[in-house]
């Protein structure tokens, strides 16, 4: 069996490379970004009580995932804190509380998007007041312009999500798309790696206060179609995802070298 695998990263001067790493070496990579990730959120205020969780598929148990443990803080996950749960619910690995909502929103997603590495998920303040208006985000801004054609709004809330109906039915709503609104809810966000995932999440919050802030303000002006689809192009992509996320890394982890004890 091939214990290698390859991704592509950004050097120090930013030009894409190929890397090769041990499966054990991807997996250490693929938690340090996750708990980057978390520490991130809490730092941004994305938590809120114990809800939000992010996930990572193993690199080598492609059918289980590593998520935080429900009730520990994003700002005090740690590697060592991470379950590695599998597709039907069970905690092979690690100590602690698995989130119901959790399990049953991103297993089905991970299941129905094989190439999706990471699931993002919070109850961020200005994602969800957005959420309230059951209206998808309009390219007014050249950051808004990520999510054009590249998002859905899932109009269903029947409370938490702990029916695995209503969690393969977003996964279907997603469709090949990179983030979602939940009606009433929050925002969800998917990646190829927990940098873009994660950095979606970071600039649709964003996104959406900056439409509140302008709606509040006036009328905002959108951007052509024609623009938007550009500028698409070039701040949509996966890879562009990815390196937006290395910036916000070197500072976290620079601030907080705890987070990978």
């Amino acid at each position: 069996m091939n214990n290698k695998i390859n991704n592509i990263v950004m050097n120090a001067d930013g030009v894409p490379q190929q890397v090769a790493r041990t499966i054990e070496e991807e997996r250490q990579y693929r938690k340090r970004q996750l708990v980057a990730a978390y520490r991130l959120f809490g730092k941004f205020g994305f938590d809120e009580g114990v809800a939000g969780h992010i996930t990572v598929r193993d690199p080598e148990l492609t059918d289980h995932f590593w998520v935080n443990p429900m009730g520990v803080s994003f700002k005090q996950i740690n590697i060592s804190s991470l379950l590695l749960v599998n597709h039907e619910g069970k905690v092979v690995e690690g100590q602690g509380l698995l989130n119901g909502a959790a399990f049953t929103i991103h297993s089905q997603i991970h299941t129905a998007r094989p190439e999706v590495v990471s699931v993002a998920h919070s109850h961020s303040v200005y994602g969800k007041s957005w959420a309230t208006l059951g209206r998808l985000l309009d390219p007014l801004t050249q950051d808004s312009c990520a999510f054009y054609n590249d998002h859905i709004v899932f109009d269903v809330f029947n409370g938490v999500v702990l029916d695995m109906s209503e969690g393969a039915l977003l996964a279907k709503s997603l469709g090949n798309k990179k983030a979602a609104i939940l009606q009433n809810h929050g925002l969800l966000t998917v990646g190829e790696s927990v940098e873009s995932a994660a950095w979606w999440y970071i600039t649709m919050e964003r996104t959406c206060q900056a439409k509140l802030l302008a709606e509040a303000a006036g009328t905002p002006k959108l951007i052509s179609e024609e623009a938007a689809h550009a500028t698409y192009q070039t701040v949509g992509n996966e890879m562009a995802g990815a390196f937006q996320f290395k910036p916000l890394f070197d500072v976290i982890s620079a601030e907080q070298p705890d987070m990978f004890d």
